[in-house]
């Protein structure tokens, strides 16, 4: 196969129902186009025999590079370890393997690209699922917006084609706790959105649980955020001056009024607020000395088991 100009780059976790027609869609593409292109299957430590299906194709269809990762290391490391192996000279286009990121968007997407544009962001203008979900999306991207230091496009996830100038500068930065599209977004060059109908899944249940949905906010507002540190501060500062507050109207009491405050009342005022915001504090103190604790580790991102090129096995190194 000739040096691929643009690589499609898709993470699988258990998507056996949708493997055969997201194959389909992505042939249908690269059989349309004039561009040389790759594709890129990374399986998460898939359950089903999701693996064995990427092991077929690329075995048989050398526009396949199948990555196999020890052990399922979630969606956005897979994304990771399928955009450094990826040998796109132009871009990298990274959808989603449940095709609520359409591939046939790649021509539209390349047409910004050579306007002169580093990035090409999807934003989503509608989606197709669960009420509390899409509330849940809206809020967040709205706060993380409001509070980050990084201007993050709005209703923006993954689903891109990035330069290869930007790749590279994305596989130089070693953050352990990812947030791709904040780092997209702090790399800079010129980028521009696109707007688009996220259909719904082609088959299957999403694999984001709300447990992980949380941790992938939580990355998001820790890694592209001072707000937290700051916030503690300013509640640090109210609560002494509640406290001051409540000193002054007893001090009052005891001298003019001959009052003083009995029971238990204030003693347990006092201990709740000083309490519950010593608690705060060391909540989100704990949550960026995690960071630097698994950062400090310097264990590898992720670790690729095997990989097929070219119809051929290979055995990489962890990365």
């Amino acid at each position: 196969m000739k040096v691929p100009q643009i690589s499609i780059v898709a993470p699988l976790y258990n998507e056996s129902e949708t493997f055969p027609l997201l194959v389909q869609r992505i042939n249908a593409v690269m059989d349309s186009s004039e561009l040389t292109i790759e594709v890129v299957l990374i399986d998460d430590g898939s359950r089903d025999d999701t693996a064995l299906k990427i092991r077929q194709l690329a075995l048989t269809d050398e526009r396949y590079h199948g990555v196999f990762l020890s052990r399922n290391h979630g969606h956005q490391l897979a994304l990771t370890a399928g955009i450094s192996t990826a040998k796109g000279t132009e871009a990298i286009f990274v959808i989603d393997g449940d095709l609520q990121d359409p591939p046939e968007l790649l021509p539209e997407f390349y047409r910004l690209l050579k306007e002169g544009n580093d990035v090409v962001y999807a934003v989503r203008k509608k989606r197709k699922e669960s009420f509390i979900k899409k509330t849940g999306y809206h809020l967040f991207y709205r706060i993380l917006r409001s509070i980050s230091y990084v201007d993050i496009p709005l209703d923006s996830g993954d689903f891109a084609l990035v330069s290869r100038r930007v790749v590279d500068v994305m596989k130089k930065m070693p953050e352990e706790s990812r947030y791709l599209r904040g780092m997209r977004s702090w790399i800079g060059f010129q980028q521009t959105g696109f707007q688009y109908e996220r259909d719904a899944r082609a088959a299957g249940e999403s694999k984001y649980s709300f447990k992980q949905l949380f941790r992938l906010a939580y990355n998001g507002i820790f890694n592209f955020s001072e707000f937290p540190v700051k916030f503690m501060s300013r509640v640090g500062v109210l609560a002494i001056l509640i406290s001051l507050l409540y000193f002054i109207i007893v001090v009052v009491k005891k001298l003019f009024f001959a009052q003083v405050i009995e029971g238990f009342t204030s003693l347990l005022f006092v201990i709740i607020l000083f309490s519950g915001v010593q608690l705060l504090a060391l909540g989100i103190i704990g949550e960026y000395v995690l960071r630097i604790f698994f950062q400090s580790k310097n264990r590898p991102l992720f670790i690729i088991k095997e990989e097929i090129v070219n119809r051929e096995y290979t055995s990489p190194d962890a990365v």
